[in-house]
């Protein structure tokens, strides 16, 4: 892998809990589903209350939608503007020098957003727990109850790179480009458009491969897949080092799990559609693509 150090193992964590510089954080957010035709496609739910039943020792508690996303628009987890996130990040204590372990309930999306947005903002030093809190529960390791103390704040002072997000015509202008794939992380049955959509019109950004983000973890639905398999599952779709390759999902969450492992086997030119099918479905004037 690319940065070994960005992927850790709950055993790693495990024997590190204590260190000075160590920031463990706890991504985690619940999507309710709304029926197909509401006006939004999900209700964001923070995941404090989980949290505070139970989180890895010493743990704070990151809210995805109330702290760390842009809150003008409808459109769930846009990434804002660097002041914000800076000023965010700077308030539980993540900066310079500091470790960082970011875990999430359920899947490891959340915990990738954040690391793809921090990596954006030039923060070279955040892991993800690989199975996330799911396995650290499972595997009987230590665990505490309660609201999140937190860290004492660190400056964060973001070095933005660009390039880690794209704007939907920005993807409009990539659909007919050889030299670029567009790679849908959701399931096939949305890459289709053979049931209906929770984002608005069923269906797929024109010419998109599909790699969807469930394919990404083993057996166990915890950890991820090995490299090989993973470069197997994108090279599959013809994704390859040699393209520019932008990802999207539903919200920009789930494609997350797609380019940090295009990262970690060695892809330099890696976007997100950040506004992804949220966006794109429902407007009429962008193209859609169904079987």
């Amino acid at each position: 892998m690319r940065e070994p150090q960005a992927l850790i193992s709950t055993q790693q964590l495990a024997a590190a809990l204590g260190e000075a510089n160590l920031r463990i954080y706890d991504c985690t957010t619940y999507l309710d589903y709304l029926p197909p035709g509401s006006d939004e496609p999900y209700v964001a739910v923070s995941g404090r209350r989980t949290f505070e039943e139970a989180h890895i020792p010493g743990a704070d508690f990151l809210d995805l939608q109330g702290e760390f996303s842009d809150t003008t628009t409808r459109l769930h987890f846009m990434m804002p503007a660097t002041a914000q996130l800076e000023a965010a990040f700077t308030r539980h204590g993540l900066g310079a020098g500091t470790r960082v372990v970011l875990y999430s309930i359920g899947t490891m999306m959340w915990a990738t957003r954040f690391w793809w947005m921090l990596k954006s903002l030039g923060f070279d030093g955040a892991a993800v727990l690989n199975g996330g809190f799911d396995k650290w529960k499972a595997e009987g390791r230590p665990i505490e109850s309660g609201p999140p103390i937190g860290y004492a704040p660190t400056a964060f002072t973001a070095a933005p790179r660009p390039g880690f997000f794209v704007e939907k015509h920005a993807v409009l202008g990539a659909v007919t480009r050889p030299d670029t794939v567009i790679v849908n992380a959701l399931g096939p049955q949305f890459h289709k458009g053979l049931e209906p959509s929770r984002y608005g019109r069923p269906g797929r950004v024109p010419g998109s491969v599909n790699v969807p983000a469930a394919t990404l973890v083993n057996a166990t639905g915890k950890d991820f897949v090995s490299p090989n398999g993973a470069e197997a599952l994108f090279a599959a779709q013809g994704v390859t080092k040699d393209k520019r390759v932008i990802c999207y999902c539903g919200g920009g969450i789930s494609a997350t799990m797609d380019l940090f492992l295009l990262h970690q086997l060695g892809y330099d030119n890696l976007a997100l559609y950040d506004g992804s099918m949220g966006e794109w479905a429902r407007d009429p004037a962008m193209p859609i693509e169904t079987d």
